[in-house]
C-alpha cells in the first residue's frame, strides 16, 4: 500500500551534511519602488476600449507548444519567447519599453499548472532590467497566484485600479507594502490582501529559499498523520478534515483564508511540469542528498509528437526518475497513460489523501474521497524536498445532487450543467464539497465532475468517500485503504450552498469558447452544427465505462442501420490498461470488444495520451477546423490554432460522429434504457 514515508538520505550523506538554516535577511527581496507603464489588455469585443480583457487563461499566457523545455540550463527560453504569442504578438517589446504593469480584468490567469507563464512573465521584464506587477480585478487563478508568490513576482488584484487605468498611465507598487499607486490619476490602491504565510514567502526570497530555510528540519521530522476527533470533525468539511489530520504543525487552525504546511500523500507530475519541478528540487536540496519525497511523474503530455524538442523534455525527467530510482508504478513511460487515470489504476490514489499535482486536473483525484488540487512546479519541487506544501485554506462550498438521472445524461452532462449555472464568477476559488444524495454516480461519473472543477475554477472537489468508492476499490481488489472512514461534519459551515435536481439535467454541449457556455445537447441538433472530427477520451472521459458508453451507443446504432460515422472519429483511452481492456471481449457487447465496436465504424484508436486536448500532436485542430470532443477546455486555440472545439459526453460525441452534426443519442432514434446503455 502506499504511504507517506519519512525522508531518505542518499547512501554517504548524513545529516551533518545537510547546511543549517539561514535567517530571513539573507534572503529578504528587494524593497524598492517598482516603476513602470500600464500595458492594458482591452476587450476588443467592447468598442471604444472600454472594459478590460476578462477571464484570460494560460493558454493565451503561454501556448501549449511554447511550454517546452529542452534542457535544466535553458528553462525558461521558449517560455519568454511564447509570452502573449497569440493574444499580443508584441507583448515582449512592449514590456521592454518600459510597459511593466500588466493591467486585466477579471479571472486573470484561469486554467492550467504551467508555471512557464509566470514565470516567463517575469523573465522577460527581467533581460531588460525592469521588474514586473500584474494588475487584474476579482479572482484571479489561484494556481497562477501561488506560482507568482514563489517566484517573486508582483501579483495585485484591485478591481478600481484595473477599472481606472488608461493607456500610458504611470503606475508605482511599493513591494513592502503592496501599495499601487497611478501616478498619473494621482490615486492609490491597497489590493487584495495576502495570508501572513504568504506575504512572508513573498518579502523572503519566494519558494527556493523557504525550501532551504526548512529542508533540514524537513528530513527531522518524520510525518504524522492524525485524524481529528468527532467534535473537531463535526466542524469541518471533508477536505478540511483531511487538511487537519495532514498538517505539519499539529496546532495550526485549518480555517478560511489560513497558509499551513500539509503533509502530502503524492506530489504528481507530468512530463512537461518536471523539469521546473527538478529544478527547484536541485536548488533547495542540492540534487543529491536525499531521495524525492512522494514523487511521481507521468509522461502524458508531450509524447507523441515526433518533435526532437519534446523528446529532449521528455529526458530530463526520465534521467531523473532514473538517477533517484522512481519507477513504475511511481513512473509512468510514453502510452502508460494520462496520470488523473494511470495513478488511481495503479492504487497510488487512496480515500483522505492529500494530493497537490502539477497539473490543473489533479482535482480529479476527489472522485476518490481524496484531496487533489492543482499546483505549480515549484510548489512540488517544494514538496519533493520537504515531504509538505504550503496551502491556504479556501471557503468551501456544498452541492448537493439529488433527484434522479435523466435519460443519456452522464457526468459531463452534469458538470457542464454546473459550470453553466455558475456562469462567469465560477466558484470564486472555493473548495467545493459534492455530495451524492441518492448514491447513484458511478467513480467514472465522479471523476469527470471532480476533474472539470478545474474549468469551474476551484480549489479542488471532493466527494467524500462512501459505499460506491468502497465497491469501486474492492473491484480492483483493494480492501485495505490507509485512512478512516470520514464524510463531513454535521456542522461545517458553507460560504455558499446549492443543489441540483439530477432529473432537470439534460444531455448538454459547450460552444466555444468556454466550458460554461453550455446548452441542451437537443437545441444545438435542431442547429445542425457540423464538424470535422470527433473525439472522445483526456482525462475528463477516457475510462473504459467512459468508452463502453460510447460503444453501446454505436452499437445499438448498427442495429437500426448505421455503418459508418459521417466525419473521423479518433478515440484516446485513458491509460494504457484502458487501451489493453477495449481490446478484450466486452459480455455487453455480446462479446465484442469495444474497440472492434469503434473500429467497425471507421473510428482510429490512439495511443493514451493528451495529445489534441491541448493542442498537440497530428490529431490537434488546424485553423478553420472544428470537432465535438469529450475533452475538458475548448478555449481559444485550446484544441489548436484557429480550431474550434465543442466539449460533450461520450455518448453524444459518439452520436454525433454518426450523424454528422452535434446532437444526442436520442437523434438517432435511440431510446434510454438503464439496463442497456447504464453504467
Amino acid at each position: 500500500m502506499h504511504m507517506i514515508e519519512p525522508a531518505r538520505l542518499k547512501p554517504g550523506v548524513t545529516l551533518d551534511a545537510i547546511a543549517e538554516p539561514t535567517g530571513f535577511e539573507s534572503t529578504a527581496a528587494s524593497t524598492a519602488v517598482i516603476r513602470g507603464k500600464a500595458l492594458i489588455f482591452w476587450d476588443l469585443k467592447v468598442l471604444g476600449k472600454k472594459k478590460k480583457l476578462d477571464a484570460i487563461d494560460t493558454d493565451q499566457i503561454t501556448p501549449a507548444a511554447d511550454c517546452v523545455s529542452e534542457s535544466l540550463d535553458t528553462l525558461d527560453e521558449r517560455w519568454k519567447a511564447g509570452s502573449f504569442r497569440y493574444l499580443m504578438p508584441d507583448f515582449r517589446a512592449r514590456v521592454h519599453r518600459g510597459e511593466t504593469f500588466l493591467i486585466a480584468g477579471d479571472r486573470f490567469a484561469i486554467g492550467s499548472s504551467r508555471e512557464m507563464s509566470p514565470a516567463g512573465l517575469k523573465a522577460i521584464a527581467e533581460e531588460a532590467g525592469l521588474e514586473m506587477v500584474i494588475v487584474c480585478g476579482n479572482n484571479m487563478g489561484d494556481i497562477f497566484r501561488r506560482n507568482a508568490l514563489n517566484l517573486g513576482l508582483q501579483v495585485v488584484q484591485s478591481p478600481d485600479a484595473v477599472a481606472e487605468a488608461r493607456d500610458g498611465d504611470e503606475f508605482s507598487f511599493d513591494p513592502a507594502s503592496r501599495r499601487l499607486t497611478n501616478e498619473t490619476q494621482g490615486k492609490t490602491y491597497d489590493p487584495v490582501p495576502l495570508s501572513a504565510k504568504e506575504d512572508e514567502i513573498r518579502r523572503t526570497g519566494g519558494i527556493y529559499a523557504a525550501g532551504r530555510r526548512e529542508f533540514r528540519s524537513s528530513i527531522e521530522r518524520p510525518p504524522r498523520i492524525e485524524w481529528p476527533d468527532a467534535d473537531t470533525a463535526r466542524r469541518l468539511t471533508a477536505t478540511e478534515q483531511i487538511v487537519w489530520a495532514h498538517r505539519v504543525d499539529k496546532n495550526a487552525d485549518v480555517t478560511p483564508g489560513a497558509t499551513l504546511r500539509v503533509y502530502a500523500d503524492l506530489l504528481p507530475a507530468s512530463d512537461g511540469t518536471a523539469p521546473f519541478a527538478i529544478h527547484t528540487f536541485n536548488q533547495i536540496t542540492g540534487g543529491n542528498t536525499i531521495d524525492p519525497r512522494q514523487a511521481a511523474i507521468a509522461n502524458d503530455h508531450f509524447v507523441f509528437t515526433g518533435k526532437a524538442d519534446d523528446d529532449k523534455q521528455t529526458a530530463i525527467g526520465r534521467d531523473f526518475a532514473r538517477l533517484h530510482g522512481i519507477e513504475k508504478p511511481y513512473y509512468a513511460t510514453p502510452g502508460d497513460g494520462i496520470f488523473h487515470f494511470y495513478f488511481p489504476e495503479q492504487g497510488l490514489v487512496m480515500p483522505g489523501q492529500f494530493i497537490p499535482g502539477a497539473d490543473s486536473h489533479s482535482r480529479a483525484y476527489g472522485a476518490y474521497g481524496a484531496v487533489g488540487m492543482g499546483v505549480g512546479s515549484t510548489t512540488l519541487g517544494f514538496g519533493w524536498s520537504t515531504g509538505y506544501i504550503y496551502f491556504t485554506v479556501a471557503k468551501a462550498r456544498r452541492v448537493v445532487f439529488t433527484g434522479r438521472l435523466h435519460s443519456w445524461v452522464s457526468g459531463k452532462d452534469i458538470v457542464l450543467e454546473l459550470l453553466r449555472r455558475w456562469g462567469a464568477k465560477q466558484s470564486q476559488g472555493m473548495s467545493v464539497e459534492l455530495v451524492d444524495a441518492n448514491k447513484q454516480l458511478p467513480i467514472v461519473y465522479r471523476n469527470t465532475i471532480a476533474n472539470m472543477m478545474a474549468e469551474a475554477e476551484a480549489l479542488n472537489g471532493i466527494f467524500a468517500p462512501d459505499e460506491i468508492t468502497d465497491a469501486w476499490y474492492r473491484a480492483k481488489g483493494i480492501t485495505a485503504l490507509p485512512y478512516p472512514r470520514f464524510a463531513p461534519g454535521a456542522d461545517a459551515a458553507y460560504a455558499l450552498d446549492e443543489t441540483v435536481d439530477l432529473g432537470d439535467v439534460l444531455p448538454m454541449i459547450a460552444k466555444p469558447f468556454s466550458p460554461g457556455n453550455a446548452f441542451p445537447a437537443d437545441e444545438v441538433a435542431r442547429e445542425r452544427v457540423t464538424f470535422d472530427k470527433a473525439m472522445i477520451g483526456s482525462c475528463t472521459n477516457g475510462s473504459y465505462d467512459d468508452l463502453l458508453t460510447a460503444a453501446l451507443v454505436i452499437r445499438a446504432a448498427r442495429k437500426q442501420g448505421a455503418s459508418k460515422t459521417a466525419k473521423e472519429f479518433v478515440i484516446f483511452p485513458g491509460s494504457g490498461g484502458v487501451s489493453k481492456q477495449i481490446e478484450r471481449p466486452e459480455p455487453r457487447l455480446d462479446g465484442e470488444s469495444i474497440a472492434d465496436v469503434f473500429r467497425s465504424v471507421g473510428g482510429q484508436i490512439r495511443q493514451s495520451w493528451c495529445g489534441p486536448c491541448f493542442g498537440q500532436g497530428p490529431d490537434a485542430l488546424h485553423a478553420g477546423q472544428r470537432a465535438i470532443t469529450s475533452f475538458n477546455r475548448n478555449w481559444q486555440n485550446r484544441m489548436g490554432l484557429g480550431g474550434e472545439g465543442y466539449l460533450a459526453s461520450p455518448a453524444v460525441v459518439a452520436a454525433s460522429a454518426l450523424i454528422g452534426y452535434m446532437a444526442p443519442p436520442s437523434e438517432l432514434g435511440l431510446e434510454w434504457n438503464p439496463d442497456e446503455y447504464g453504467v
